[in-house]
């Protein structure tokens, strides 16, 4: 007779209350006390204001050249509006391409920017960290491999003694029976504590979830390590994490720089191949200018409680949605807030941390349409008392990545009407697009792809990182590919933001509702009457061909965007297709596994992006006389 296993009773759905102050915070009038403390790294004013004039200088140059070369036959109306359009959104480009080719010099001469090592974190622990899982009416199954794969991590990386984990749900009560039930049979196994608890009441979405913990428990821990349903993080990463913030006090927040994880359609391949092969020099780059300012993306971040609790708590905006009532994208105001009071922000490029993506451009536009809203929100805090300068430019950053594509279209626009005057009204010679100079076309160009050849040369310049990406010419095909896509779907991108920006300026508020992760094939006909403005557009761009040729050749690869739109959302939904690109190797990055329980599984966490050092093992160099004043 086979002997039963020994029972261990289910721990408490949750641990005694600890209530924690988390007033809400004024935004304007007099800014809150402050203590300042030294966590700027050095010289970081003189990087800023490079970073500032290489952007200048770019962008004044071109729009100088354009300018001149209008003016020849003097400068009509449309000529001056598209000189108003042409330098804010050409020195876009040139501000992300400046700061991508910083990055890239950090990487390729070998640096892991911005860190110092730091030895046995799991040793350093002194303070209990609480890792925080807000869901709500997520797939439970999915949910729970998740935070059993990370409760057993944190185990074996020796924080079990230090580290609790909470599943906080604003799901359905008929969702929450199911959470619960699959709570209950992993806590009876788990080998770390782990909590659920449900609200009753979902106010104010994920950050009055967040809020609610901290005003309810916050005060039994020192740090809180938020995550999103779709997050993973190796116990290595989780640990190291709360080893910088023992050895750092003055971070309030330190935020990783996750990778895409369990891609399984073509989109999400295409996506993940991306975050790996261009997203470390961006995150570099950002890392090299934003120091102590950096940014809080909402998970993925290890957060200090108290610091959070005394600065965070959100207030609403004035007015109705889409624009007031409660702040959606807080995550960006609370670091900005945690600056206001004097806390480091830090964002660091450690290994080990992941999401996953949506796995349809429909998908992604849904998300991106939530993230547009609140993020055009921030353009009514930039003037809030008392915040850093970067974390303003930060939230206006935020909010003028969704003005870009309107400002496209109009750029675009009144081109054409520059073409119509002169084909018709015989008041203007010649077509605006034959007098833009040829080196400013040359130099969009670089501006527009040199990060992605950066990215490819980032790739090659290391034997085991090329291995790692399947060799110098499968890198090369993914590289190539990916251009190919991603050049199609900007047009793409372009006309959906503008829809949702339409729809919040007519008052219509996005939802909130549970994010779709399945891979899910969308038909052609099921896409298409939701891509008529496309096609529309793209017919449109190509009637042009009657105006002027020139012109049509210019719009083609915007209006084969457009037309092929449908084809493009509908195939990259496809995970027979994800599958195929994977077997050919296309699009292939680094593989990684991860242990759920006892089992081995491919991919969800490990080592980390190609070129960076293990997880939990760096830390910012700016609080290097800290550590040896606290440590």
């Amino acid at each position: 007779m086979t002997a039963s296993p020994p029972f261990r009773p289910v721990a408490p759905a949750l641990p005694p209350e600890a209530p924690l102050d988390m007033p809400v915070q004024r935004l304007f009038g007099n800014a809150p006390a402050r203590r300042e403390v030294e966590t700027r790294p050095h010289g970081l004013m003189v990087k800023r204001w490079l970073l500032i004039a290489l952007t200048a200088v770019l962008g004044l140059a071109a729009s100088s050249e354009v300018r001149v070369a209008f003016s020849r036959d003097g400068l009509n109306a449309i000529e001056v509006v598209l000189l108003l359009f042409f330098v804010p959104l050409f020195s876009w480009v040139a501000f992300g391409f400046v700061s991508s080719t910083i990055g890239f010099v950090q990487l390729i001469s070998g640096a892991h920017p911005g860190f110092v090592p730091v030895p046995s974190p799991a040793a350093s622990l002194a303070h209990r960290t609480a890792v925080l899982m807000p869901v709500y009416n997520e797939d439970v199954d999915a949910v729970f491999a998740r935070v059993e794969a990370m409760a057993f991590a944190i185990d074996r990386a020796g924080g079990a003694r230090w580290i609790d984990f909470f599943v906080l749900s604003d799901s359905s009560a008929l969702h929450g029976k199911r959470e619960e039930a699959a709570w209950a049979e992993l806590a009876a196994r788990a080998p770390i504590n782990l909590y659920y608890r449900r609200r009753e009441q979902n106010i104010a979405r994920k950050p009055g979830n967040i809020a609610e913990w901290v005003r309810r428990f916050g005060g039994s821990y020192e740090n809180m390590l938020v995550l999103d349903a779709d997050s993973v993080m190796t116990g290595a990463a989780i640990v190291g994490l709360a080893s910088i913030m023992e050895a750092r006090p003055s971070i309030g927040l330190l935020q990783t720089v996750p990778m895409i994880t369990n891609a399984r359609t073509l989109f999400q391949r295409w996506m993940q191949f991306a975050s790996e092969a261009y997203g470390p020099i961006a995150s570099a780059g950002l890392l090299w200018w934003s120091g102590a300012e950096a940014n809080f993306w909402g998970h993925n971040a290890i957060v200090r409680t108290r610091a959070f609790a005394e600065s965070c708590g959100l207030p609403d905006l004035p007015g109705k949605a889409p624009f007031g009532g409660h702040i959606l994208s807080h995550d960006m105001v609370e670091s900005a807030l945690l600056r206001r009071r004097g806390w480091a922000v830090h964002m660091v490029m450690i290994g080990g941390s992941y999401e996953e993506y949506p796995p349809t451009i429909v998908d992604h536009a849904l998300r991106d349409r939530r993230w547009m809203q609140g993020n055009l929100q921030h353009l009514r805090l930039i003037g809030a008392s008392g915040l850093a300068a970067t974390s303003r430019l930060h939230l206006l950053i935020g909010a003028s990545a969704y003005l870009t594509s309107p400002g496209w279209l109009l750029l675009i626009l009144a081109t054409i009407a520059q073409v119509a005057m002169a084909k018709v009204g015989g008041g203007v010679e010649g077509n605006v697009l034959m007098t833009v100079p040829a080196g400013v076309l040359a130099l969009t160009v670089l501006l527009l792809f040199g990060p992605k050849l950066m990215g490819l040369i980032w790739i090659l310049a290391d034997g085991q990182r090329c291995a790692a990406f399947g060799g110098p010419w499968r890198a090369l095909k993914s590289v190539l590919v990916e251009l190919v896509l991603s050049t199609l779907f900007a047009p793409v991108s372009m006309v959906l933001q503008i829809k949702a920006l339409l729809g919040l300026l007519l008052g219509i508020p996005s939802q909130w509702n549970a994010q779709n992760r399945d891979a899910q094939a969308i038909s052609l006909r099921a896409i298409l009457p939701a891509m008529r403005e496309h096609i529309l557009l793209g017919l449109a761009f190509a009637g042009t061909l009657w105006l002027d040729t020139v012109t049509a050749l210019w719009l083609l690869p915007l209006t084969i965007g457009l037309l092929g739109a449908p084809w493009l959302v509908s195939l990259t939904s496809r995970e027979d297709l994800g599958e195929a690109a994977a077997r050919r190797g296309l699009f292939r990055v680094p593989a990684r596994t991860m242990r759920v329980g006892r089992a081995e599984v491919p991919d969800p966490a490990g080592d980390g992006p190609a070129g960076n050092g293990p997880a939990g093992q760096t830390l910012p160099d700016g609080e290097s006389a800290l550590a040896q004043k606290h440590g």
